[in-house]
């Protein structure tokens, strides 16, 4: 009797782990996330492998193979979880594709790509986006867009024109056709840390801390929750240290009531123009992140396949660190694989709070 009722809490426990779905479905994707041993063959194995299904009971998952071998279990020779999967080769590939694409003084053409990759320029195209998440031209237009930037900050190049040449922009018309979706502002504003650019920000208080709301002419710019009032200001101070900065009025009060009462109830929506400035890929990330609705999670593997570039689990977490709209764009509601809160920007208890308080709204 005691005996089947351990076997059926493994069962359960087995059966209520998210990765047993992976691997019930066979999911290649989660090749590489992680692997699962089998008691009773004593192997270990990926999540696509074709063997027959193991009763959940006899299933342990682990990280990476070295952890299931020093449990004790050896590699299943049908599947080879101890060698490169074909999307570990993929990826390995297209990195080393985007370290070329960096190092570029242009833009690199998608036929050069293919080459050097040795594959046809229409299934680079498709293995490029399938990882990364974007093509290969718009990943090369945000980099440039990034070095454009990194150029324009204080210390960077000696004139806007310089700076943009040195991006790999060909021309001074291009590059101002495209600044305002690259900077938000122009490219002097930019170079002199946001001068000429008027923001309105407040800070309150919620059941979280402190919370500062800041808005530029295009929208809510930054959204940012903290334990200290000052140290929030000096943080939008340095993102735009040239900004004319100045308090709001009653009006905008108003605004950032609205925002407190999102925060104290999610379930009100929070419908307000944002300025929201990123890469391509960051924006994908963000736009799937406001489609999750109050009182749901999803894993950053899930987010990655929502977007449809599945393999690119990593960057799709580095966008949600990336973004300054605390509760807006709720980056809050991503979570580990395991279900586990990590991972927040302004603190892993406002995160937990968020979600507990979206859970019972």
């Amino acid at each position: 009797m005691n005996m089947t009722t351990s076997r059926e809490r493994l069962a359960t426990a087995t059966v209520s782990d998210p990765r047993w779905a992976a691997v019930m479905a066979r999911d290649p994707q989660a090749d590489g996330r992680f692997f699962y041993s089998v008691k009773t063959t004593g192997v270990y194995c990926r999540p696509s492998c074709a063997a027959r299904p193991a009763r959940p009971e006899n299933v342990a998952f682990h990280d990476t193979p070295a952890d299931a071998e020093r449990a004790g279990f050896r590699p299943c020779k049908r599947c080879r979880p101890d060698r490169s999967s074909p999307a570990e080769a993929q990826s390995a590939l297209v990195a080393e594709l985007c370290r070329f694409i960096e190092q570029a003084e242009g833009i690199p053409s998608l036929a050069e790509l293919a080459q050097r990759a040795g594959l046809s320029a229409w299934h680079l195209h498709r293995v490029f986006k399938q990882v990364t998440g974007v093509t290969p031209r718009a990943y090369a237009a945000a980099h440039r867009a990034e070095r454009v930037r990194r150029a324009l900050a204080p210390g960077g190049s000696d004139s806007v024109t310089q700076a943009v040449y040195d991006a790999g922009y060909n021309s001074n018309g291009r590059f101002y056709a495209e600044a305002d979706a690259v900077l938000g502002m122009t490219p002097g504003a930019y170079r002199e840390g946001g001068a000429d650019t008027d923001i309105r920000f407040a800070i309150g208080e919620c059941s979280l801390g402190a919370i500062l709301v800041a808005q530029s002419g295009r929208g809510i710019c930054a959204i940012a929750l903290g334990d200290d009032a000052d140290t929030l200001a000096r943080d939008l101070q340095d993102r735009f240290p040239n900004a004319r900065l100045t308090g709001g009025d009653a009006a905008f009060e108003r605004l950032v009531a609205r925002v407190v009462g999102f925060v104290e109830a999610p379930k009100r929506g929070l419908d307000l123009p944002l300025d929201v400035r990123g890469t391509a890929f960051q924006q994908r990330v963000w736009q799937a992140l406001r489609a999750i609705p109050p009182g749901c999670t999803v894993s950053y593997a899930e987010l990655a396949d929502r977007i449809g570039a599945p393999l690119s689990v990593r960057a799709v977490a580095q966008a949600c660190g990336a973004n300054s709209l605390a509760v807006a764009i709720p980056c809050h509601r991503v979570v580990r694989r395991d279900g586990a809160v990590s991972g927040y920007r302004w603190g892993v208890e406002r995160k937990r709070a968020l979600l507990e308080r979206e859970a019972g709204a």
